[in-house]
């Protein structure tokens, strides 16, 4: 199995960190950035051969690519999406279709989390797909929430719920068996030729309405934030050296 991170987007919220860099190589802790959070997290349950699917500023993480694997002890793998400041993330993970017949624990790369979110996943191995989902934050608009169906799969992933109706919200990590493969990449390619503008969660979403069985393993409570902006950097600062 394989670590993959999704580190092609412009993340122009963040300026001016980004304006030379992707999200994923900003700073959160002295000089570890969210991709080295990634990277150790993967080293630490032994995920040593990831892919980074790389888009906007790709020079920057190829610039570093030897010393983090130096640093982390992994072999990286990038994957270029040539559409990454066009297009949204259904078509950046698609990108990488080609490794997923492997297997692979995705995480994004704006995503600061500890490694028991990856843990958690990997204790929970099971399903085709498996969503890591926190069930105890209160929610807003921005987050990308779930409901379930009765039988505690996926039913719906989505912003566009109201946060009262949510079971919970994904995190951005996701365990993919190499049977999912496939599937994966055919519902990907589905959901970018039907709206570039599409989330990959929206693939997830395409696979829930082919009758795919997506579970989800609750994170518990743990401190993590997406970072979409200056505020949301604050708060990884905040809960990074902790890690």
């Amino acid at each position: 199995m394989l670590g993959m991170v999704l580190a092609a987007g412009a993340g122009r919220r963040l300026r001016p960190y980004t304006d030379t860099l992707p999200k994923a190589l900003v700073p959160v802790d002295g000089d570890t950035t969210i991709l080295d959070i990634a990277l150790r997290n993967f080293a630490a349950v032994d995920l040593r051969d990831v892919v980074v699917i790389v888009g906007y500023a790709a020079d920057a993480v190829h610039a570093r690519r030897d010393e983090l694997e130096k640093r982390h002890g992994v072999r990286l793998t990038l994957v270029h999406n040539d559409k990454a400041e066009e297009w949204n993330n259904a078509y950046s993970l698609w990108c990488a279709r080609d490794h997923f017949g492997e297997g692979a624990l995705l995480v994004n790369g704006d995503t600061v989390h500890p490694v028991s979110v990856e843990e958690t996943l990997l204790s929970n191995r099971g399903s085709d797909i498996l969503l890591a989902v926190d069930t105890v934050k209160t929610l807003g608009d921005e987050e990308m929430k779930i409901t379930l169906d009765p039988a505690g799969h996926l039913a719906t992933i989505t912003k566009l719920m109201e946060p009262a109706e949510a079971a919970g919200e994904y995190i951005g990590a996701t365990l993919i068996e190499p049977a999912a493969a496939a599937r994966l990449a055919d519902a990907l390619e589905a959901t970018w030729r039907r709206d570039p503008n599409l989330y990959y969660e929206d693939g997830y979403a395409e696979l829930v309405a082919r009758g795919e069985k997506i579970a989800v393993a609750p994170i518990g409570e743990v401190e993590w934030v997406e970072v979409d902006n200056h505020d949301d950097l604050t708060r990884a600062r905040e809960i990074a050296c902790r890690y």
